[in-house]
């Protein structure tokens, strides 16, 4: 829902995936001069009557192209995410894992509206699809089953929007107030008269915890990074594996009555795991 008016993703799956270049007033412009609102102002800076005014069309005639606010922001996520910096090839998964997540917060800060507008239960453009296939490659490349590495991509970008959240919400404070984040935590003397009470944040405090602190996208980027890479060993054998899951979807799987235990779910897991390996 956007602005009160629920979605039709069906119409948006239409716009998304069937767009055409043409002249004069297009879908393309629309949504072009709808981003430049939006990064100026925020996705409240975006109306069909502001396009139409700079655009110099009626705001009617926007409406012969896109049926309102709601599956517009649908297209320009998906025009954004398409500008989106190509990451060069890395040294090994991890390694360009973290580069796509820095070019996914380099992206976020660009855009700062598309923290405005979360992804859940929007339907996907093209675009989106491509960046979603790009990263799930990348994953595959680990060895992990298919289960897990859906749910890397989904942790990982997860991650990188929340951190970005903070980012931008700081960055933005910022400039409208043009009072940085140290300054103002700075002129707290009220708040911290009261903080004495608190004997560990006291002591940390005391101790130097927050005379230099880390950057905490950097921090958690790396700990996320680290998490998947003990996983990553697990499941490829370096060090162990979940031997109660199959070895290509992840499910539970029976245990054999006597032998060794089963690597695969089904007979199909099986196939799909010959069919890699001969591929």
């Amino acid at each position: 829902m956007e602005g009160g008016k629920m979605v039709d993703p069906e119409r948006s799956t239409e716009l998304l995936w069937g767009r055409r270049p043409g002249r004069g007033l297009t879908l393309e412009r629309i949504v072009r001069t709808a981003i430049e609102l939006a990064d100026a102002g925020g996705l409240a800076a975006v109306s069909m009557r502001r396009i139409a005014e700079r655009l110099g069309f009626t705001t009617m005639a926007l409406y012969r192209h896109v049926p309102g606010k709601a599956e517009l922001i649908d297209l320009m996520r998906d025009e954004v995410i398409g500008e989106a910096e190509e990451i060069r090839p890395q040294e090994g998964w991890r390694a360009e894992v973290e580069a796509w997540a820095r070019a996914q917060l380099a992206f976020y800060r660009r855009h700062p509206w598309m923290i405005e507008s979360p992804g859940a239960r929007r339907v996907p453009g093209p675009n989106a699809v491509a960046a979603f296939e790009w990263a799930l490659e990348t994953v595959s490349r680990t060895g992990l089953p298919p289960t897990e590495v859906v749910a890397v991509v989904t942790m990982v970008g997860t991650f990188v929007e929340s951190a970005a959240r903070q980012v931008v919400e700081t960055e933005l404070a910022e400039r409208r107030t043009g009072v940085s984040e140290q300054e103002w935590w700075g002129a707290r003397d009220s708040l911290y008269a009261h903080l004495d009470r608190y004997p560990t944040l006291n002591r940390i405090y005391l101790d130097g915890g927050y005379d230099a602190p880390l950057d905490p996208f950097e921090f958690g980027l790396q700990r996320v990074l680290d998490g998947i890479e003990v996983l990553v060993r697990d499941e490829t054998g370096d060090e162990r594996r979940d031997e109660s899951r199959c070895v290509v979807c992840g499910e539970a799987v029976a245990a054999a009555a006597t032998g060794r235990p089963r690597d695969y779910c089904s007979r199909a897991c099986r196939q799909r795991a010959y069919r890699k390996r001969k591929g």
